[in-house]
């Protein structure tokens, strides 16, 4: 081997070529070379898995004779190459021929070679192959040597599952086969279509830095080109204000703050006076903002470096005397994919023709995201491993319940969700006249149901007759879409709308929950572990400023209607409730002094933090009620970040451990005759509100999508049925043994259609 910064730069110039290249056999032809010459061996091969077959077929060689390739093929465990794509591990021998499963391929002419390291090449636990060294002599390969072929199977692992997807590598058994993408489920429901990539419109990374002969020509088109994109996002938010909530629509004044002259435009000309031109200028600004965005651990900000960057190439078109490279014409059913798409993207699709959505980056708290859920479009994020450039016109089927992208489906798989999605169809129309019976079981249990809501109030009014109240009133919602803190009247007239329109029924206001991977722009938290960090009461108690600004405006609003309930996140100490009650006590006696009479609501608590299970006799004494977060209780129970796509997977609310711990919450509560709710995914899922009901659960708080199935579940199944289930349940010791019981159960009763599709 030769020393490490050769090492370094072999993988990169390969990673590079393999990645560029139009054709994969090519770069393969390549990356065989080269990793002969850097290791300075025999032999390199490259064997491709192909799982039609089940077999490793020699793709690609440099040593061994080439009329073997394509034609040489081994099971998984057969000779050398099977055995390490069985084990799934390296494989390093100084003596090949004598291991008692080497095997001679007379086609190869290997017989000379004596050493033999192998590696598998791994894609999100999927083997794709096995990269081969040998030597003629006997040689040991050392740790080194070793080191640089795993590191180098691992950086191909992506790339050769894009080249798969995209048909320009194909298996030999299956030509432009399909291809499977998983990212963060954003948005649910089904699609087919055909994909439209949202390229950049100009490419902020390759402006020269030029000197202006003219710094106030320069400045001129600076602003000439911002009035323009100033227009387009007016027009786009045009176009989208009759199909979303005044909320939403605030989102595109976001884009018109930024490109205000002070965001933006002031930054830039200061750069242009100081002798650069202005797409330099403009690049340079937009560069720093971006990578100081980037670094912020955080969702919300994340989103908004997205946003900086989106405004700063259409600027740049402009300043290039380019048009965005949106089409003109959309296919009747468009998924629109893009390494980051934003909200003024999104505008500019007509609505009848936009299926489904697909982003490399954003999480299911993104502006896109926000606004998808809100018309109803299926969004898959996330999707790290998309292969962009060559996708554009392939036919997908999207899978917005499980986070999947299918580009070039078999017949057979689009007949399959071509069914599913007509059935979906269907079932929402049969279960729309159901809507307003009561949520009562065949023995008379009635299990009330509430809507969780934040955005698109005017959707949720026509509700009001089918739901039990406000199980969740997200208020960080208009924090998140402010330029500042929302003052004392702003926020008492948001949540009095939101009090009116449910009234009498009760609604749960949540305290301002930020920080995790919910953000403010103006107020930005910098931390390694967000989701551990500075998060919901903890951000608030340390600003009581701002919650007592909060409090009075709740109980402003609630003046004469008594309806408000108020609900503390992230609680973790009972110090914590404490101290809020201190400052909602206060708030009322200052109101009082300023002449409102404010009646004092009643208080809950949030159960997310593991801790509370252990400290709930403590909590009662301080609280009037319960309400389950089971999406961040999931989250620390089972210590993954359910955004983060590598370990998406593992997040499940029916994993035993959570529902046990659900189990004894409810349990706990009728012990100490606490009202307990739950307003997480779980209360959504016909499934899981079964199993809630039966623990014993007194309210279930959703979405409002999910309300008819959950409705119709609890309607056919008895409180008895229920109860047993969830003994039934709870001795299970995996999620997967969990699910299989749950779908048998449901199918029994003839409600498997209620439940998501399964593989």
């Amino acid at each position: 081997m030769e020393s490490k910064t050769p090492m370094l730069e072999v993988l990169r110039r390969v990673i590079q070529e393999v990645n560029g290249a139009r054709n994969l056999d090519a770069a393969l032809a390549t990356m065989v070379r080269r990793i002969r010459k850097a290791m300075h061996t025999d032999v390199c091969s490259f064997y491709l898995f192909d799982p039609e077959i089940e077999e490793l077929v020699l793709m690609e060689t440099i040593g061994l004779h080439s009329r073997a390739v394509g034609r040489v093929s081994l099971r998984v465990g057969e000779g050398l190459v099977g055995l390490v794509a069985e084990r799934e591990e390296p494989l390093n021998l100084e003596d090949a021929p004598a291991h008692p499963r080497f095997r001679y391929f007379e086609a190869t002419g290997e017989e000379r070679y004596s050493s033999f390291l192998g590696v598998p090449i791994i894609h999100q636990r999927r083997m794709l192959g096995v990269l081969v060294v040998q030597q003629g002599e006997k040689r040991r390969y050392d740790e080194e040597d070793e080191a640089f072929l795993i590191t180098m199977g691992a950086q191909l692992a992506g790339v050769l599952a894009h080249a798969l997807a995209t048909g320009s590598l194909t298996r030999p058994s299956l030509p432009g086969g399909q291809a499977l993408f998983t990212g963060v489920a954003a948005s649910p429901g089904m699609a087919i279509g055909e994909i439209v990539v949202i390229a950049p419109p100009a490419d902020l990374s390759s402006v020269p830095d030029l000197v202006p002969t003219d710094v106030e020509h320069e400045i001129s088109r600076l602003r000439v080109a911002i009035g323009r994109v100033r227009e387009e996002i007016k027009a786009a938010g045009e176009r989208l204000a009759n199909r979303i909530s005044a909320q939403e629509l605030a989102l595109f004044e976001v884009y018109q703050q930024m490109l205000s002259e002070a965001a933006l435009s002031q930054e830039v000309e200061k750069r242009i006076r100081e002798g650069q031109w202005a797409p330099g200028a403009l690049a340079d600004v937009v560069r720093r903002h971006v990578q100081y965005l980037e670094r912020v651990d955080d969702d919300y900000l994340r989103e908004r470096a997205a946003d900086v960057r989106d405004l700063g190439r259409r600027v740049l078109a402009h300043l290039q005397e380019e048009t965005p490279q949106v089409p003109d014409v959309f296919p009747e059913s468009t998924i629109l994919v893009g390494d980051e798409i934003s909200v003024a993207t999104l505008g500019e699709v007509p609505r009848e023709r936009l299926a489904g959505l697909v982003s490399v980056r954003g999480s299911s708290t993104s502006h896109v995201a926000i606004i998808a859920r809100a018309m109803g479009i299926p969004t898959v994020l996330g999707m790290v491993d998309l292969p962009l450039p060559r996708l554009s016109g392939a036919r997908v089927v999207l899978d917005g319940h499980r986070g999947r992208l299918f580009v070039r489906p078999s017949d057979e798989l689009e007949s399959r969700y071509r069914s599913l999605i007509a059935e979906e169809e269907a079932l929402t129309e049969v279960l729309e006249h159901e809507q307003d019976l009561p949520s009562e079981t065949p023995d008379g249990h009635v299990m009330p149901l509430m809507v969780n809501t934040g955005l698109a109030i005017d959707m949720t009014v026509s509700l009001k007759k089918r739901i039990s109240g406000v199980g969740l009133y997200r208020t960080e919602v208009p924090f998140m879409i402010a330029e500042r803190f929302p003052g004392e009247q702003e926020q008492a007239r948001l949540y009095r709308d939101q009090l009116e329109t449910f009234s009498p029924l009760p609604v749960v206001m949540r305290t301002l929950d930020i920080g995790g991977d919910k953000d403010l722009p103006y107020f930005p938290i910098e931390e390694a572990n967000p989701f551990l960090g500075w998060r919901g009461i903890r951000v608030t108690l340390d600003h009581p400023e701002v919650l007592m600004v909060q409090l009075r405006a709740m109980l402003r609003a609630s003046c004469g209607l008594g309806n408000l309930q108020v609900l503390l996140p992230m609680v973790t100490n009972v110090d914590e409730v404490d101290d809020a009650l201190k400052l909602l006590d206060r708030a009322i006696r200052e109101l009082g002094e300023e002449g409102v009479t404010a009646q004092r609501p009643l208080i809950g608590v949030m159960l997310e933090v593991p801790a509370t299970l252990y400290q709930l006799d403590a909590l009662s004494e301080r609280a009037d009620f319960f309400s389950v977060g089971s999406n961040d209780l999931t989250q620390y129970l089972l210590a993954v970040d359910r955004n983060n796509p590598r370990v998406a997977g593992l997040y499940d609310a029916c994993h035993p451990a959570v529902l046990s711990a659900m189990s004894r919450l409810a349990e706990e509560s009728g012990r100490l005759k606490k009202p307990i709710s739950v307003c997480g995914e779980l209360a959504g899922d016909p499934a899981g509100a079964l199993l809630l009901m039966g623990m014993g659960f007194d309210a279930l708080s959703m979405n409002a999508p999910s309300l008819p199935r959950v409705r119709a579940a609890i309607r056919r199944v008895s409180l008895n049925a229920a109860q047993a289930l969830v003994q039934e349940t709870l001795t299970l010791n995996t999620p997967g043994a969990v699910r299989s019981h749950l779908f048998s159960r449901l199918s029994e009763w003839q409600l498997a259609h209620l439940l998501p599709p399964r593989d």
